[in-house]
């Protein structure tokens, strides 16, 4: 199921976010990179499966995604989101390693 909902959720985030710029609630933000984050690590999730690469993939694309348009606001200074993001892809990774494994697909899936 969560495959079949995909692509309409990002059809309607697009127009949210779009309706947002037009209406001037959050203005010059590039939302076709910041979109297309979000996109590709929802799609990562529901189409890669759970596995400990998608499990790190997915979110450190999503966050990435937040803190672009975090960036492009003003609220997120550019010399900090890459340190930051770097610290966030050594917990996931970490968190991968260190929680059990939920399936047989992933439990043989090392880095």
């Amino acid at each position: 199921m969560q495959q079949k909902i995909t692509v309409p959720v990002l059809i309607i985030t697009v127009g949210v976010a779009w309706l947002l710029n037009t209406l001037k609630v959050v203005p010059d933000v590039d939302w076709v990179w910041s979109l297309g984050l979000m996109a590709a690590g929802v799609l990562t999730l529901t189409i890669g499966g759970i596995t400990k690469t998608t499990l790190v993939v997915g979110p450190l694309l999503l966050v990435g995604s937040v803190f672009s348009v975090l960036r492009q606001t003003g609220r997120l200074q550019e010399p900090h989101e890459i340190p930051l993001l770097v610290i966030i892809l050594g917990a996931l990774m970490l968190w991968v390693q260190l929680r059990p494994p939920g399936n047989a697909k992933e439990a043989g899936k090392e880095f």
